[in-house]
């Protein structure tokens, strides 16, 4: 592995664990309330673009650092999409039902 290739991969790793924090904290507490689902949803569809780039380019380190990157934000937006629009929903429920 050349230079170049070690930095890419170090910035892989670098700006994918970033994430691990707020993927942690947000399966831990369930809380989404402070983040920006049109943020989350861009980010993710950008992440799926730089995964596809990455495909069509044969880059190794792209790939690899967006089809994690893509897992980790999706399942942020899928929480928070859930707690958005279907959680508050099953609250409203609970309260008309008792």
């Amino acid at each position: 592995m050349n230079l170049i290739d070690s930095i890419g991969f170090i910035a892989a790793f670098c700006t994918t664990f970033s994430f691990a924090p707020q993927v942690l904290m947000v399966i831990k507490t369930g809380d989404t309330s402070s983040l920006s689902l049109a943020m989350y949803i861009v980010f993710t569809a950008g992440v799926a673009l730089w995964l596809g780039y990455g495909i069509l380019r044969g880059d190794v380190a792209v790939i690899a650092a967006n089809a994690l990157t893509l897992v980790l934000a999706s399942i942020i937006l899928y929480k928070k999409i859930y707690n958005d629009f279907f959680a508050s929903r099953s609250d409203l429920s609970e309260v008309l039902h008792n």
